[in-house]
């Protein structure tokens, strides 16, 4: 079922989508070569802690790590690991969320590692652009399908495909909740954005095929084919006037 939330219960959100954001953007600047995921991902909880809040992601459903950390073709779910060293030319998708009174932030960036090729920046551009196209579908009126097919119309106008096996979600006093936003979709199809509601817009985005595998850590997912993949989520709220951008720093965002 779905939960809509009142503009106190919004309002009282964005703590813990500022936080998300804030921490994103750190684990963003500390994408270089030479640096672990695992090193990552130890900035995230400290950071996270201290801010009063929780690393949402952490115990997630058994996750190990405060954050998803995947890199090239691992599309999402990426565990952490000292042993998963960052070099010149990597994409780094990160993928976490805080949780404080009650409430939860969840938003995702794919990070250049150095200097990356044109391939690399070319994905993670559409992948951006994509995400921008569906946060400016979700007006009041509209519907779930909308936002999917914004996405899923321009990422394949660009030569790529949208993965379908994982989508995004409702987000508030669960990370997870009610309704599932596809990154695909027939325009006028699936429920009404109504204000109240609050999502998470989350294009995953392949270079080449849309199928994806899981390996045997029952976390890790890639690319059937190798090719590359990236990963931009925004936890935004329907109003009004419009969508409203909840993981935003302080003092901007990424």
């Amino acid at each position: 079922m779905i939960q809509l939330k009142t503009a106190k219960e919004i309002s009282e959100m964005r703590l813990a989508c500022q936080i998300s954001a804030e921490v994103l953007k750190l684990a963003g600047e500390a994408v270089k070569p030479g640096v672990t995921t695992a090193q990552i991902d130890k900035l995230i909880y400290n950071y996270i802690v201290q801010q009063g809040a929780k690393p949402n992601f952490k115990g997630y459903g058994g996750f190990p790590g405060s954050a998803c950390i995947s890199v090239n073709d691992t599309v999402i779910h990426g565990i952490p690991s000292k042993h998963i060293v960052l070099k010149e030319g990597d994409i780094v998708s990160i993928d976490t969320g805080a949780a404080v009174h009650g409430w939860n932030g969840d938003n995702a960036w794919t990070f250049a590692c150095g200097v990356v090729s044109d391939r690399a920046q070319r994905i993670m551009d559409v992948t951006r652009e994509a995400l921008a196209r569906g946060i400016a579908a979700a007006q009041p009126g509209n519907r779930i399908g909308d936002i999917g097919a914004a996405v899923q119309q321009y990422v394949e106008s660009e030569g790529y495909s949208v993965v379908r096996t994982y989508v995004g979600h409702g987000v508030g006093r669960d990370m997870h909740e009610d309704p599932e936003v596809p990154n695909f979709g027939t325009p006028g199809r699936g429920p009404r954005l109504v204000p109240g509601m609050v999502i998470a817009i989350e294009p995953m985005v392949n270079e080449k095929s849309h199928v994806v595998k899981t390996l045997s850590d029952g976390w890790t997912v890639k690319t059937v084919d190798g090719g590359l993949s990236a990963h931009f989520e925004h936890t935004i709220a329907i109003t009004q006037n419009g969508p409203v951008i909840l993981t935003k720093g302080r003092e901007g965002h990424v």
